[in-house]
């Protein structure tokens, strides 16, 4: 069984973030109108600088964008808000923990969504708990 058993690819892992965006709360996902999920192996160089990390494998994903609860409806245009997932270190973080990999996919989304939103720690778990 296990000489068959192979991490996700990019490709793959996005399919699984979109799927599990598509099992979050209807209400959830209504207010996520526009924003744009990726997967990346590793965050850019500028990335990890900006958010002050030690390594490639500290972030497992970012929310890049201006939150709803900063947006206007005066605003220019802008570019879209993107959810990144960072595979290498999702699966490094899978590798080292008791958990499924969507359940870890589906945790990082919706925190990085929940920023998005302006969210704080205890909402975003509610909508953990209520998602499928």
């Amino acid at each position: 069984m296990w000489i068959e058993a192979k991490a996700p690819s990019l490709a793959e892992m996005e399919t699984m973030a979109h799927e599990v965006f598509a099992r979050l709360p209807p209400r959830f996902r209504e207010l996520c109108e526009g924003v744009i999920i990726r997967v990346d192996d590793f965050p850019t160089e500028e990335v990890l600088d900006e958010m002050q990390a030690e390594s490639e494998f500290d972030l497992l994903g970012l929310f890049q964008g201006t939150g709803l609860p900063h947006q206007s409806h005066g605003d220019i245009a802008r570019l879209p808000n993107m959810v990144w997932l960072y595979r290498r270190p999702i699966l490094d973080y899978w590798a080292e923990n008791d958990e499924t990999l969507g359940d870890i996919v589906r945790h990082v989304l919706i925190h990085e969504i929940g920023h998005h939103f302006g969210l704080s720690d205890d909402d975003m778990e509610a909508i953990e708990a209520t998602a499928d």
